[in-house]
């Protein structure tokens, strides 16, 4: 027998506040954290608290000011100067992920992506432009990836100038040193307990990519070679995360924000076919994309006192007139975001280095805080473990239209995780940004509910026997 709309209701409710409550038990520290969690939040795990507290602002700090020591990192600049240029730095990036790599026990791998890029826009010749990519397989389901990158390759106030210096400091060898140092984590072996006891290597269920990437001033042109060998391969990359000008929470005119991030996510999917354009403008749907519930996830997950983080969801794909790595993935049809400080200095990024009537320009390290971009880390950290952790997305989730009715009945497709404990149904108000509401309904590939499909919107997630939970999968129209 379906519960009724009553019981509906109270199951939801009930939910709501044990999430809430979950939450407001870790929110007594002086961070700021969400006024109001959604009802789909998730309190870290210790073994996330234990991971979390790994990360660390001084080897953050030391990656930046070593990315900056090359002078310029240039797509365009030297390959093969050992001390200066973009080769320099591809060399001892991959060095280092190599070292991490070493450490972890034979599961993460470090190589160099290339390609010849031809003469384009901003590639005046044809020019090598590599990624280097350090992956951790997953030990469960190890075809499902989830990718976080940062840019390597820096510029001055001019696109094409190759020689003059461009240390990047906040974009983009922040992005890189976040990249670095949740490979450097998540590849080693945790910290001894407080009694001694040994801890096993960490082991995410999924993979993990942890990306360098080059190209991104010139055109994204890395990030696409990447998403494009991706999806050559089918592979299953089920989110994706760009690091960009993440090195500072210092606005132009002097203002602060150290415990907020910027998400950008888009709402209409980039790769969106006439076909599904069509569906989304009958039942609606224009904030219910794969990147826009990748995004919530990143809310649950990491929006808390265990990061010390708000993070400001955009409902936008990127900045006006402005891109990143994310976008190359977008159009490759993978939910991806870019994460970015909330208030840009743009006299310290794209310029030369110089001093104009007492002001200093130029992108250089002295202009970044290093506690801040651990914040940053922290939450990238808290969402790809749990992601990692988590069963996949939900699989062919889909709302059933065959019969006009005032109740709703949903199906999806059972996921493969061995470890898969069932489902919850998620609803919410169309006009409401976060769902509100979540019904556990077991083991099952169907759940009827007393709610009119006509006047909110649901979602599927699943959840592991250890409590972690997928994204949300939005359903399509069945007839």
């Amino acid at each position: 027998m379906r519960p009724s709309r009553r019981n509906v209701l109270a199951v939801a409710s009930a939910a709501v506040a044990v999430s809430a409550d979950a939450i407001a038990a870790q929110a007594k520290g002086t961070e700021p954290t969400a006024a109001r969690p959604p009802a789909t939040a998730q309190p870290p795990s210790r073994e996330l608290r234990a991971l979390l507290k790994e990360i660390d602002p001084d080897r953050i700090e030391a990656t930046v000011r070593k990315l900056a020591s090359f002078g310029t990192r240039h797509t365009l600049s030297s390959q093969d100067d050992p001390k200066r240029g973009i080769g320099a730095a591809r060399d001892w990036i991959l060095a280092e992920m190599k070292s991490y790599a070493k450490a972890s026990g034979g599961r993460m791998t470090a190589e160099l992506q290339s390609y010849v890029q031809q003469p384009a826009n901003r590639i005046p010749v044809a020019t090598r432009i590599t990624n280097v990519v350090a992956t951790l397989r997953g030990s469960v389901t190890p075809d499902r990836i989830y990718v976080v990158s940062g840019h390597y390759d820096s510029r001055c106030s001019d696109p094409m100038d190759a020689t003059s210096d461009a240390p990047g400091a906040d974009d983009d060898a922040s992005g890189v040193a976040v990249a670095m140092e949740l490979a450097r984590v998540m590849a080693g072996l945790p910290q001894p307990s407080a009694g001694g006891t040994p801890i096993s290597l960490r082991s995410p269920a999924a993979t993990i990519v942890f990306a360098a990437v080059a190209g991104e001033e010139q055109g994204l042109y890395g990030a696409a070679h990447m998403a494009q060998r991706f999806r050559s391969a089918d592979a299953d990359v089920q989110g994706m995360f760009t690091n960009d000008i993440v090195g500072s929470p210092t606005a132009d005119d002097g203002t602060k924000d150290p415990y907020t991030i910027r998400l950008f996510a888009e709402g209409v999917p980039t790769s969106e076919t006439p076909e599904q354009a069509d569906t989304r403008r009958s039942v609606g749907g224009e904030n219910d994309s794969a990147t826009r519930q990748l995004a919530r996830f990143v809310r649950d997950t990491a929006d808390n006192s265990a990061t010390g983080m708000n993070v400001r969801v955009i409902y936008r794909r990127d900045r006006y007139r402005r891109g990143g790595d994310h976008i190359p993935f977008l159009e490759c049809a993978y939910p991806a975001a870019r994460f970015t400080e909330p208030a840009e200095d743009y006299a310290h990024q794209h310029q030369d280095v110089r001093v104009e009537n007492g002001k200093q320009y130029g992108d250089l390290p002295e202009f970044c805080d290093f506690a801040f971009v651990a914040r940053v880390a922290r939450v990238n950290a808290a969402a790809l473990w749990s992601l990692a952790q988590a069963p996949g997305t939900p699989r062919g989730v889909k709302i059933l239209t065959a019969a006009l009715t005032n109740s709703t009945e949903l199906t999806w497709t059972r996921g493969p995780e061995p470890d898969l404990a069932g489902y919850e149904v998620v609803w919410r108000e169309t006009t409401e940004p976060d769902w509100t509401h979540v019904i556990r309904v077991g083991d099952v590939t169907k759940h009827k509910v007393d709610l009119s499909k006509d006047n909110v919107f649901f979602g599927v997630r699943a959840v592991s026997r250890a409590g972690y939970r997928s994204p949300v999968a939005f359903p399509d129209p069945q007839a």
